[in-house]
């Protein structure tokens, strides 16, 4: 019993690493994906891929910060998510000319992924920097889920794919 409640639990440095490499890897597929769209949908992975970007900006601060460096080795929760977390790090091969359907409903099914786990991870931390850096991810993530919702809606609706 107590190895199981090891187990689910992690430092804030790993857990701070986890989202670092989620985001990075978001921001090199939507990167690489940009030439490869449509032009109806190039401007909103371009914000994904600056979105991502600031999120590991922002992560590489936090790490670096002083009020940081002192609970790098605080425990935390695993969220319930954290394994599809984990799984949505790999981004899937979409070929030289995705459909924007297809796009559309990655980048959807990995904010949702993305939104699950911040929103835990800010339950699962007390009051401080760390939550309110998962609180805003998970606010983030929740723009960007209604913004390709939208849009997603726009397309599919409108005959566009």
């Amino acid at each position: 019993m107590k190895t199981e409640k090891l187990s689910q639990m992690a430092t804030a440095e790993e857990v701070i690493e986890a989202v670092a490499e989620f985001s990075r890897e978001a921001h090199s597929f939507y990167t690489d994906l940009v030439p490869k769209v449509t032009k109806d949908i190039r401007y909103l992975v371009e914000d994904l891929a600056r979105a991502e970007l600031a999120h590991v900006r922002m992560l590489s601060d936090l790490m670096k910060s002083p009020d940081m460096r002192d609970h790098l080795k605080d425990a935390i929760r695993r969220p319930e998510a954290d394994r599809r977390f984990s799984d949505a790090v790999q981004a899937p091969e979409l070929g030289d000319k995705p459909d924007d359907q297809q796009v559309l409903q990655y980048a959807l099914a990995r904010e949702q992924v993305a939104l699950e786990e911040f929103s835990e991870l800010a339950a699962n931390t007390p009051p401080g920097l760390l939550h309110e850096v998962f609180s805003f991810l998970a606010n983030e993530e929740t723009r960007q889920k209604a913004d390709l919702e939208a849009l997603y809606y726009e397309i599919v609706h409108s005959g566009g794919v």
